[in-house]
């Protein structure tokens, strides 16, 4: 659908930016919100469109920090076409890609490529993040300021650590110059090499390598140490064990510049999924246990954890086809992660209104910066530096004059997980065959349908009738 005037009516709406939940309408003319309101007291337009979304939530488009869209040079694993299609059916509206392509993205060439596939081949808002270090390699950090003013939102040796800690100090001391977030993979990989899953009795049992929750840990609390020393933006990737909660949360008592993201797959699934050598269920960082799980989640309801990204990682058949310890790690996650989030809901562990927010208020504050001076309210109970407050050009918001970016989603429908069926190319996913409640309907870009289910309609004309 064309970009022109909606009326989203009848739909439970949720904005946690502005601290807006109610059963209301939104009006997007022109790409941007311009009224938000009482059912049937949407100002009249000429010619707008209709999206009946009675008994549906309707909240800013979800935002996902930390994904991998393989292209370029792994585009047998996924394309920016096909990643971006995959976002929009999870009801992703604007995502980051992770640097670790082939070239990685150490570049601003590589910077505008990624660009210009996006605004060609995409369809929601691709964000980049860029390498640390040139190649990955960990040996000499890129020319940071040409990447950011090539438009990289981050900076991130995503798969890799950064080993060097003087490297990482001076990584974190230039963040402070273009206000972007250095976004640490937190493993120390001399005490995970060979391994392939979390390391414990369950792993002894399998025959399978262990990879410590202290190989996390001891990254996590090196680099806010860093992270301090330098006043930089550390973003921690991935968290998934109880001991680096607990440093996080330290660390904002002490008001540093620290957010975390933790992904659906850590906050739902065990490392007891790996039974039967399931190789769907192989990660990095590994599953771990309950005890962190409940760790992870308590930390996301106190706003430890700032966000939940997806750290979708799709993979070919013949990628997770084969033995476990060959298998690669990593999840396709964009089309489940809204289902699999909703069960922490239903099972009266998450409150809707917080998830709502780690997937929107809070990943746009973090890609912020100071674009805009705005500050929004918060329940945030860790004071954060003023600049990871503002939200740009108002993502993450429904506010009158944000772009049109919304998610519309049914919290109460069943639905089976078909791989077959993904837009992504990876087919790499734990929760295959299993039913999820809970499904995106509709997911508008700028005002634009960008997906829709087949059992929503739009109706044209400025005499349709509401939901």
């Amino acid at each position: 659908m064309r970009r022109g005037s909606l009326l989203i009516s009848g739909g439970r709406i949720i904005d946690p930016y502005q601290g807006v939940d109610m059963v209301g309408d939104l009006l997007i003319v022109e790409g941007k919100v311009t009224w938000l309101g009482a059912p049937g007291l949407a100002p009249s337009q000429q010619g707008y469109s209709v999206l009946p979304a009675r008994g549906m939530v309707v909240s800013p488009g979800f935002i996902d920090l930390h994904c991998h869209l393989r292209e370029p040079g792994f585009e047998g694993k996924e394309t920016v076409a096909t990643g971006t299609k995959a976002a929009a059916r999870g009801g992703f509206t604007t995502i980051c890609c992770m640097p670790n392509t082939a070239p990685p993205v150490d570049s601003p060439a590589i910077v505008e490529y990624i660009k210009n596939k996006a605004v060609k081949e995409g369809v929601v808002r691709v964000l980049p993040i860029g390498c640390i270090t040139k190649g990955q390699r960990g040996e000499e950090l890129v020319e940071m300021r040409e990447l950011a003013e090539a438009g990289v939102v981050a900076f991130s040796d995503d798969g890799k650590p950064v080993a060097n800690s003087q490297l990482m100090q001076r990584a974190l001391e230039y963040s402070c110059l273009f206000d972007l977030p250095i976004i640490d993979h937190c493993e120390d990989t001399s005490l995970t090499e060979g391994g392939v899953m979390n390391e414990g009795s369950l792993a002894v049992r399998l025959g399978l390598r262990g990879m410590p929750a202290a190989a996390e840990v001891t990254i996590v609390g090196r680099d806010i140490a860093l992270a301090q020393l330098a006043q930089g933006r550390l973003h921690i990737a991935h968290v998934s064990t109880a001991a680096s909660v607990e440093l996080i949360r330290r660390a904002k008592e002490k008001r540093l510049k620290v957010t975390a993201e933790v992904t659906p797959h850590h906050l739902t699934l065990t490392e007891e999924r790996v039974i039967g050598y399931d190789t769907s269920a192989k990660v990095n960082p590994p599953l771990r246990t309950e005890k962190d799980t409940e760790a992870l989640l308590q930390g996301l309801k106190e706003g430890v954890i700032d966000a939940i990204a997806t750290d979708h990682a799709p993979h070919t058949t013949q990628d997770k086809a084969c033995e476990f310890d060959l298998a690669a790690f990593g999840i396709s996650g964009l089309e489940t992660a809204l289902g699999v989030l909703l069960s922490l809901v239903y099972q009266g562990r998450l409150d809707l209104v917080t998830l709502v927010s780690k997937l929107t208020a809070e990943p746009a504050r973090i890609v912020g910066g100071n674009k805009n001076k705005e500050r929004g309210t918060s329940s945030y109970p860790y004071p954060l530096p003023p600049s990871l407050f503002p939200i740009p050009d108002g993502l993450g918001t429904l506010k009158v004059g944000a772009p049109g970016d919304v998610t519309v989603f049914d919290p109460n429908l069943e639905w089976v997980v078909n791989t077959d069926l993904f837009a992504s190319k990876g087919k790499n996913n734990p929760w295959a065959g299993c039913w999820l409640r809970g499904k995106v309907m509709a997911t508008m870009v700028g005002g634009e349908v960008v997906y829709k289910d087949d059992a929503i309609r739009i109706e044209a004309g400025a005499k349709a009738t509401h939901g």
